[in-house]
């Protein structure tokens, strides 16, 4: 991984003692999901929660005019639904497999008496929420205050960090990832995503194939997303 934001453990998997994980592990049964497939529904009850094992995830919503709001994407170590759990609410967002994805199913109640019974558990577990609040807030903070050339630089950026593989003088970003999901994580249109894709093409900063994007000059999009 690489960046700043990758400073530390970045899942909640990295962030579990040995004895914590094993009795995850013991808990909880395996599950598989083809890519495309639905994971947790937005509005359902929460009856588990997911960790991640392989694969990828997009966290979606839905608003009143239909339009889908990508909230966030998830990898290998990530916790999925634990918000619906904790709360006993409905599930808040839709969560679809990009890629094939094989998880840890934990029930409601198992995973409560989790957080109830082991203290390094529960610590992990405030661990990941306080990152992933803190990285609502910062997004909150861009969209407030950049226009959509730098919110699309930023998302890059933090897919390079998250998703990034080194590729011929450059660094390819792993995730699978259309123009709408990118449209839909930015808050923007998919008409002013192209455009500030378009942009940073020309500037010499990234390389766009189908559903791929190679960053080839990670210092300056750095510059553009700041």
């Amino acid at each position: 991984m690489r960046g700043e934001a990758t400073e530390g453990p970045w899942s909640f998997l990295d962030l579990l003692e040995h004895d914590d994980r094993r009795d995850l592990e013991a808990r909880a049964g395996r599950r598989r999901f083809k890519a495309g497939s639905t994971l947790t529904h937005e509005g359902a009850p929460g009856s588990e929660v997911l960790v991640l094992v392989s694969g990828r995830v997009k966290i979606t919503v839905t608003t009143a005019e239909g339009k889908e709001i990508v909230l966030q994407f998830c990898g290998p170590g990530d916790l999925v639904g634990e918000f619906s759990v904790i709360d006993r609410g409905s599930r808040s967002g839709t969560t679809e497999a990009l890629e094939p994805v094989e998880a840890l199913a934990i029930s409601a109640a198992e995973f409560r008496a989790m957080i109830e019974s082991r203290p390094g558990f529960a610590f992990a577990l405030l661990r990941s929420l306080v990152r992933r609040f803190r990285d609502a807030d910062r997004m909150r903070v861009e969209f407030a205050a950049a226009q959509t050339l730098a919110r699309v630089s930023a998302r890059l950026i933090e897919l390079v960090d998250r998703h990034g593989e080194p590729s011929n003088g450059g660094i390819a970003i792993t995730l699978p990832l259309s123009q709408e999901e990118l449209a839909g994580w930015t808050g923007s249109s998919r008409e002013a995503v192209a455009k500030a894709l378009h942009t940073l093409r020309a500037l010499g900063y990234i390389r766009t194939e189908r559903r791929r994007i190679i960053v080839l000059d990670e210092e300056e999009l750095r510059r553009q997303a700041a």
